[in-house]
């Protein structure tokens, strides 16, 4: 078209988004925008944007038909490119063009779509005025769109009228996860069933998508005024409006951003008119600086024939192959991997059937089974939706396992009951329970009875996926859907409803396509999406369910397990849960596993649906056994079981702001006695009913801690604490050794000299007791703050004015984490919190801080023996100075509040030159002398050997005690950081309170006298010469902290009472190449083991519970087999000194034949009998044994709660560590 630019023209800009199409004609003189509309496409969008153009075409009938160019833009324009002749425009840059135009004093967009978030600051350049953009999207997650906004006004059930109008009050919000949209509507319908009004959850809803935007899409950066809202939510949402005129300003005060106060707030932060229209506006704007040629529109021949036959056409290129080669190989199929029909056991009139009972209480459904008590059969089953009560479904169950056994005549005589899932803690307190397990274990015990020895395990229920993977017979590490609800059960079952078809059709009519759709696997939310873009494509409802069967592996093992290599796993699977009812389900994991792993093994469980309550009866048949009974209330007791449940405003919970509204279940048997279960609370608070049964839980909570120490707890707070009085530097012309250096005849040689102290001013002096010196408390300072604090202490800081920051919360971070980041390393960036701790909490008007230390740590000491380097991290050393970028990228935070942030950086392995270097930066500003800087150093260095000696000496008091009671020490693997509990997220205190002392990795002995005991086969083979050396195992330990992590993992496996807890960080590099050293080392040792290897700032409670529960039981099976070796070595020995006993009398009856006497021997034998007469059969741990002074106190948690002593009290050092 070689006239073009002769040619008038008017412009269409057109943004396909993912739920709405809105177009515009521009004119390109004036860009005056001459015709606009706006409207949903209902997941037609080719189908719409031909509406449209026709629209616009009649709207203008005068104008020539080939005089119109089209520039696209939005998620869903890219395919109408070619049929329409457009132009694709990126949407960023569509929208940046149109603010500029529209609004060139507008320095920050927040724009909200359909399926995506976008940020835009524009920043000018100071010379030139010129700006730039810097744009950050949201764009693989729905966390904080319109999506998971729109999803949740249905789970509202929130009129238009309403959502229109209401404002945002802040008054009374509630916690909702924004990190995925989908957990985001999980919390809301959580919240609804709570009975928190509609508004307050909506109020809620909006800020958790303000904070989440602010906190992700900022990159730490400020937003300036003005601040431009766009996009559907942002446009249309008066309440979302009012959070973020309220969020805001909020954040510009924190940091001091000095934004317009006298211009209303509205107009800072404000919804422009036709805001829907910017990016099909920006589109045109963009299109008009492309070559003249470029956007001309064909017509809409063309996108008539993509929509009737184009598309279709092309579904073969870009399809995958059905889920069945052939019908042969799909028959094949069925039947090796349909699941058996339960035929229930048959009995005889009056017959006795002695059997235990497992039940698995879900939210939405409860199962039970009878099992016998002699071989483990399952004689049957029973099933019902859950009516919303544990208590009487549980009731409703029993009745039906009574009725199938006493209806054949037989008589029942139920050994045990056993629960698991939701049900479990109130059938415990309310029918004496035997076994309370959690689902994790119950499942795996169920998979153990059928298969024996199975590597992996994948449950798949509802609403979530548990990934068991096994080590030893027991769970070593399990994944949980527990941060996104891609590829659960209920994500087919909603796209089968879509399509009118029942969850029990679905493999039927999956198996009939001949080809599927390729899902991109991921969120749920934009499964979703791929749905609505493929069935528009032309894809058959048979296609899209076969489509969704593949992806559903992706999702499991890729998405949500993160799984890289399968075959790592081991080779025999076993998948369970509801959703293996479905075949075609079944069929894409099978293949996925097999060809990823080609010699598996891949079983369905014969009972998927009653997995949990099958390992409940298990369980309950080993403790009954083991026990020798159950403290079941009995099969009768528990059917007449009466209960009264109660809910309203006495029993909501007012500990917290939260106000949960609890649920009183009290029941009573009917030889009256009586119990009440609290349900309905989402933390410990909600357990108890007043302050003083509060304040006695709290107490009760410490007195635990008291009987079992947490060396993790103790090392966290005692190193930042003042422990030490620094001996106090010389008088001034003191005499103090010295080396000197002196020339001589063979080069220079070092002369020890005598020569006078030299100290600073007065003046310097008292300038020292005035000034304040704060410390993050954070990363490798966890292993140096005790030199640091003692160093400033010895050059006359007072103690006081040693200030470290507080303990890392929840709240410290949210309050004090927009700074920017250090990408993912959360303990990293977490110092963020910290250094705005210390800026804005610590430094006040009466107590300002003169100096912010935070020392760049290349290398700190290390205990393990022959490393090939003692290094830091190096995202770990270099986080000072990204903190002090942070804190001056936009206002110099420092400056501004009169602080000086000092960071220099240090070698710990290196004490002369640390010293120097100290000088350096501190005799300046402190005016020090280099004399009492030496002296300072040297004062530091005892209090860390101090401190050193203090946790070993009671980590050795723990082992002692553990030792001599058949029980385990959890020993921390994880980095010096990971004692604080905010980083930890008090996972250790989780075991503490369950009766497990806890050790970290600096608290175990250190001394060749503890040590070699452990290490005796390989020091007299010469292996190694010190039990501290480590290259045996690891040659290439260039990483301190990883470096004692192997070793304290060698350790455990060689100490037979001390399990361990491997903790790190998400995305940790430095921890990521020992994941599977550690995991070979305790596995050969079959030492029990739990990692979670990525915590980070979101504390899953739920996940963190049942992790804590999983390990707990695999625990107690290996104290169990402590105690049973322990028993038998009793027994051995006793057997021992009856033979021995025997040979000694028939040696004395042979010396008196023959008339001869040995005194010693009948001492001897004196001696051994009254052994043997005194001899008590072991009865597992002892209560109250007589041990030595100094060993630390512990004891074991009963079932109600109270502790029973098993240690007499510590000496008061001790007594510290607890």
């Amino acid at each position: 078209m070689s006239n073009a630019t002769a040619k008038p023209f008017l412009a269409i800009g057109m943004d396909v988004g993912s739920t709405t199409v809105k177009a515009t004609v521009v004119d390109p003189e004036s860009k005056a925008i001459l015709w606009s509309d706006y409207q949903r496409h209902h997941t037609k969008q080719p189908e719409k944007v031909l509406e449209l153009l026709e629209t616009i075409l009649a709207a203008f009938p005068n104008h020539p038909k080939d005089g119109w160019r089209i520039f696209l833009t939005g998620s869903g324009s890219a395919p109408l490119a070619d049929s329409t002749g457009g132009k694709f425009v990126q949407e960023v840059n569509a929208v940046t063009l149109a603010v500029e135009h529209l609004h060139p004093d507008v320095l920050s967009v927040i724009e909200l779509g359909g399926q995506d978030a976008k940020i835009i600051m524009f920043k000018a350049d100071e010379k030139t005025g010129d700006k730039t953009a810097m744009a950050s999207m949201n764009d693989k997650c729905a966390s904080g769109t319109g999506a998971t906004i729109d999803k949740c006004f249905l789970k509202v059930n929130a009129p238009p009228e309403l959502v229109t109008t209401m404002r945002f009050d802040d008054s009374k919000l509630h916690h909702v996860a924004a990190k995925c949209g989908v957990f985001a509507e999980t919390d809301i319908v959580n919240l609804i069933k709570s009975g928190i009004p509609s508004t307050e959850v909506l109020c809620s809803l909006a800020d958790a998508i303000v904070m989440q935007n602010l906190s992700v899409l900022t990159r730490g950066n400020t937003l300036k005024a003005r601040v431009l809202l766009l996009g559907g939510p942002n446009t249309y949402l008066p309440f979302l409006q009012d959070c973020w005129r309220l969020r805001i300003p909020q954040i510009w005060e924190e940091r001091g951003y000095d934004y317009p106060k006298d211009i209303p707030i509205e107009e800072l932060v404000f919804v422009p008119e036709n805001a829907q229209y910017y990016a099909a506006f920006g589109a045109v704007l963009y299109g008009l600086h492309e070559p003249s040629h470029v956007g001309w529109m064909k017509g809409t021949a063309d996108l008539v024939e993509f929509i009737t036959t184009g598309r279709k056409a092309r579904l073969g290129e870009t399809a995958g192959p059905p889920l069945s080669k052939d019908e042969q190989e799909l028959v094949d199929f069925r039947e090796l991997y349909k699941i058996p029909k339960f035929a229930p056991a048959t009995f005889t009139p009056g017959q006795k059937v002695k059997a235990v009972i497992g039940l698995d209480g879900g939210s939405t459904s409860s199962k039970a089974v009878i099992v016998d008590y002699e071989d483990g059969k399952i004689l049957g089953k029973a099933y019902q939706l859950s009516k919303g009560n544990p208590i009487q479904d549980t009731k409703e169950l029993l009745a039906q396992l009574k009725g199938f056994v006493t209806g054949q005549g037989a008589e029942l005589e139920v050994m045990g009951f056993g629960a698991t899932g939701y049900a479990a803690d109130v059938l415990e307190e309310c029918v004496k329970s035997d076994v309370n397990i959690v689902e994790t274990v119950a499942h795996m015990l169920s998979s153990v009875h059928f298969f024996g020895d199975v590597d992996v395990i994948c449950d798949i229920g509802g609403q979530d996926i548990k990934v068991l993977f096994m080590k030893n017979g027991d769970i070593a590490n399990f994944r949980l859907s527990n941060s996104c609800s891609a590829g659960n059960g209920t994500l087919l079952q909603a796209t089968a409803d879509s399509f009118g078809v029942a969850v029990t059709d679905f493999a039927d009519v999956a198996f009939k396509a001949d080809l599927a759709p390729k899902f991109s696997y991921g969120c749920a939310v934009f499964l979703e999406t791929d749905r609505v873009n493929f069935q528009k494509e032309g894809f058959s409802k048979e296609e899209m369910l076969a489509g969704l069967a593949q992806v559903l592996p992706k999702n499991v093992w890729q998405y949500v397990v993160q799984i890289p290599r399968l075959a790592s796993l081991g080779r025999k699977f076993v998948l369970q849960g509801g959703t293996q009812y479905n075949l075609a389900a079944v069929k894409a994991q099978v293949d996925y596993i097999k060809e990823r792993v080609p010699n598996a093994e891949v079983f369905v469980h014969p009972h998927t649906g009653e997995a949990g309550a099958i390992g409940a009866a298990m369980e309950t048949l080993r403790v009954v056994k083991r026990k020798g009974g159950s403290s079941f209330i009995g099969l009768d007791q528990a059917i007449a079981l009466e209960y009264t449940t109660k809910n309203d405003e006495e029993t909501v919970c007012h500990f917290c702001p939260n106000e949960c509204k609890r649920t009183f279940i009290d029941t009573k048997t009917e030889d009256g006695r009586t119990s009440r279960y609290i349900a309905g609370f989402s933390c410990e608070k909600g357990t108890v009913e007043s302050k003083e049964a509060m304040l006695a839980l709290v107490a009760d909570r410490k007195k635990t801690a008291q009987q079992f120490p947490n060396m993790v707890d103790y090392e966290a707070k005692r190193c930042f604490m003042h422990f030490y009085n620094a001996a106090p530097q010389p008088e001034e012309g003191s005499p103090i050794k010295d080396i000197e250096l002196r020339k001589g005849v063979f080069g220079q040689r070092r002369v020890e000299i005598t020569r006078p102290f030299k100290r600073s001013s007065k003046e310097s002096q008292e300038k020292r007791r005035r000034t304040r010196i704060g410390i993050p408390r954070v990363l490798n300072l966890y292993s140096t703050a005790p030199f640091f604090r003692t160093y400033f202490e010895a050059l006359g800081i007072p103690k006081q004015n040693v200030v470290f920051s507080d303990e890392t919360t929840e709240e410290m971070w949210v309050e004090g984490g927009k700074y920017g980041s250090i990408d993912p390393c959360y303990p990293s960036k977490v110092a963020q919190a910290h250094i705005h701790n210390l800026i804005f909490n610590q430094h006040t008007e009466k107590k300002p801080l003169k100096y912010l230390f935070f020392p760049i740590l290349t290398h700190v000491t290390n205990f393990v023996a022959d490393t090939m380097d003692n290094a830091c991290c190096p995202i770990v050393a270099g986080a000072p100075e990204v903190m002090k970028a942070a804190f001056t990228k936009e206002v110099d935070f420092f400056a501004q509040r009169g602080i000086e942030y000092v960071d220099p950086a240090v070698s710990f392995v290196e004490p002369n030159l640390m010293a120097k270097r100290l000088f350096e930066v501190w005799g300046p500003r402190l005016g020090i002398t280099e004399d009492e800087n030496d002296h300072a150093c040297r004062e530091g260095w005892k209090a860390l050997t101090i401190f050193e000696n203090d946790v070993q000496e009671k980590g050795r008091a723990i082992l002692e005690t553990v030792e001599a009671e058949d029980r385990v020490a959890i020993l921390l693997l994880g980095r010096p950081y990971h004692s604080d509990p905010g980083l930890n997220h008090g996972i250790p205190e989780e075991f503490q309170v369950r009766g497990y002392p806890i050790l970290s990795l600096r608290s175990i002995p250190k001394s060749r006298e503890y040590l070699d005991r452990y290490f005796k086969e390989e020091l007299e083979s010469g292996q190694f010469k010190s039990p501290l050396e480590l290259n045996h195992v690891w040659p290439e330990n260039y990483s301190v902290n990883s470096a004692q992590k192997v070793w304290g993992a060698v350790f455990a496996a060689h100490h037979p009472n001390v399990v361990v807890l491997d903790l790190s960080s998400f995305k940790c590099g430095h921890d990521a190449p020992v994941y599977g050293l550690i995991d070979s080392i305790i596995e050969k040792s079959k030492t029990p083991y739990a990692a979670l290897h990525d915590i980070d700032a979101n504390k899953p409670a739920g996940s963190i519970k049942i992790r804590v529960k999983t390990y707990t039981h695999a625990l107690k099976l290996h104290e169990e087999r402590l105690e049973d070796a322990s028993k038998r070595r009793h027994e051995l020995e006793h057997a021992i000194d009856n033979k021995r006993l025997e040979l000694l009398e028939l040696k004395a009856k042979q010396m008196a034949e023959r008339r001869v006497q040995d005194a010693g021997l009948v001492a001897q034998i004196e001696e051994l009998r009254a052994k043997l007469q005194a001899y008590v059969p072991h009865a597992g741990r002892p209560m109250e044994p007589e041990v030595q002074k100094g060993i630390v106190k512990l004891g074991k948690k009963t079932k109600d709660g109270k502790i029973v002593p098993a240690r007499n009290a510590a000496n008061d050092a001790t007594n510290a560590a607890e």
